[in-house]
């Protein structure tokens, strides 16, 4: 089967914030339709979709409680449908999330798991307390507890996230068989594939006492499993296989090794996935305890996971993440020379580029200035936490501002004008104040704004096999300079990208194919934060 989905940049969107249509204050799907010719016209192939199913939003759609509608805020299935095929005939392949490890506690499953005696008991992770203890010692991913009592039936049930997001029982043969019928439901629809929602912790082994760690107690029993392997293989066989679609798994403290058993095309499992080594460059344990970015450490982890797998899923924000550009470059100072850089590295490497929404004019994180702003439940949970372990208040607000998740849920920045063109009503959440100089319309006009940098890099990498399907060989790493070659039988291509903002020296000779500023010879001394394709070997 042809792997379309190495040839096509994706583009993922955050439903809410991209374009609300009828001025209730939330993105929906009318916004996103009207939408696609814009993401047409930037080079986009894969369109990812965060989840728009019926959800009571504790997670912001990831807590469902039906799979199989689409929640009033979106609209209606009507036009999910007319999206589906208005993207099909601009060739732009839609994804859905797929969200499993999980349900919401008022999806009609675990309602009816609350009876100890009904058929759907088994569905999610019952247990009794222990000595009048919880289950066991585990600890959630949203710093909270991850038992809950429930007073109606007597047993806790286990979440690894929100109390409203009740773990699935993989165990149970059953639950896979819903599954499956969700999967087909959605790929008879028109879905080229799923991206899959921490995919590799939804087996639990076993439920035993896990070793006490500073983060995610427990999880000894969940990562990772054999059992995850099963269950993966099996959704391929009886699924997956029989349509025209393909998988991009979120992993989390996945390792190489682990990544390639994931991935490894013989397996027959993922076909690629979202690692985080990359993304945890900069903080120490956890991210809410933020470092000074180093360039080198950075490029040193994306060079090893380019070369201990032959296809990566490259991204360098998402609804989870920060904003790249605040975070790996200058914001203040050199705000578009940063974005340009970040796009030459993400399209230049080997795999199939993510980009974010908002990423393609150089969106920053958030300016707000309160915890009232904030929608986020898990800072809200970080937030309490940190309150009763006594952080200063000034330390727990910037630990919210270095890594909250609605640095990048801010809605989408099309215009100077009102509400920067998102809603005519008002939005769910702040909008960044800089929408005045940061927007669509703004860039459009301008040739070289960051908006037009990524469409010329867009369309270099979608006409060029070389930067699509070519090899990859780290030739330098410094401490704030990157340079490695994309070839393969017919030639080669050098990328250079320097972090730095002072001009850095590195020599090396041929022709220019694009560079950041926009030159038409090398001399050897890149500008602050330059990045520069070269036709051919360094030295060659």
């Amino acid at each position: 089967m042809n792997q379309w989905w190495r040839d096509r940049v994706a583009y993922q969107i955050y439903p809410r914030s991209f374009l609300d249509s009828d001025g209730n204050g939330i993105g929906d799907l009318r916004g996103i339709i009207h939408k696609l010719p814009y993401l047409k016209e930037l080079g986009i192939g894969i369109l990812w979709l965060s989840p728009v199913y019926c959800s009571p939003n504790d997670d912001n759609g990831y807590d469902i409680s039906d799979y199989r509608d689409i929640h009033p805020d979106f609209g209606t299935m009507a036009e999910m449908d007319k999206l589906l095929d208005l993207a099909k005939k601009l060739d732009i392949r839609v994804v859905m999330d797929l969200v499993i490890n999980h349900t919401s506690d008022e999806h009609e499953w675990f309602k009816k798991s609350r009876d100890p005696e009904s058929p759907y008991r088994d569905y999610y992770i019952w247990r009794p307390g222990r000595n009048g203890r919880k289950p066991n010692n585990w600890t959630s991913f949203f710093a909270e507890d991850c038992w809950e009592y429930d007073e109606h039936s007597g047993e806790y049930y286990l979440h690894l996230f929100s109390k409203k997001q009740p773990d699935l029982n993989f165990r149970n043969p059953k639950v896979l068989e819903e599954i499956k019928d969700i999967m087909r439901f959605w790929l008879h629809k028109g879905v080229s594939g799923f991206r899959c929602d921490v995919i590799n912790v939804i087996f639990k082994e076993s439920l035993e006492d896990g070793r006490k760690r500073m983060i995610l107690t427990g999880r000894e029993h969940y990562l990772t499993r054999e059992g995850t392997h099963e269950i993966l293989r099996e959704l391929r066989r009886d699924v997956l296989s029989r349509f025209d679609c393909f998988t991009v798994g979120e992993t989390v403290m996945v390792t190489p090794k682990t990544a390639f058993d994931l991935s490894d095309p013989s397996r027959k499992e993922l076909d690629m996935l979202f690692s985080f080594e990359h993304m945890d460059t900069d903080a120490v344990i956890v991210k809410w305890f933020r470092t000074r970015f180093r360039p080198k450490k950075f490029c040193n982890v994306l060079c090893k996971w380019q070369t201990a797998l032959d296809w990566n899923a490259n991204y360098f924000e998402n609804h989870d993440q920060p904003r790249c550009v605040s975070r790996f470059g200058d914001d203040r100072d050199y705000r578009s020379e940063s974005a340009k850089m970040l796009c030459v590295l993400l399209l230049s490497l080997r795999g199939t580029p993510f980009i974010y929404q908002g990423q393609e004019i150089g969106m920053t994180n958030f300016d707000f200035t309160s915890m009232e702003q904030i929608r986020d439940v898990e800072s809200f949970n970080v937030y309490r936490l940190a309150t009763r372990l006594h952080f200063p208040k000034a330390f727990r607000w910037h630990m919210i501002q270095q890594s909250g998740r609605d640095n990048a849920r801010t809605p989408m920045q099309w215009s100077p004008g009102r509400n920067a063109g998102f809603s005519s009503g008002t939005p769910w959440i702040g909008i960044n104040r800089n929408y005045t100089d940061i927007n669509v319309e703004t860039q459009e006009k301008n040739p070289s704004s960051v908006l037009a940098f990524y469409q010329k890099m867009i369309r270099l990498r979608n006409k060029t096999k070389l930067l699509k399907s070519g090899g990859f060989r780290c030739v330098k790493i410094r401490r704030k300079l990157f340079v490695f070659e994309r070839f393969n039988e017919s030639g080669s291509i050098t990328v250079i990208i320097s972090f730095s903002k002072k001009a850095v020296r590195f020599r090396a000779s041929g022709k220019p194919i694009l560079s950041t500023c926009d030159r038409s010879e090398y001399d050897g001394i890149l500008r602050p934060y330059e990045a520069i394709l070269l036709q051919g070997r360094v030295g060659g």
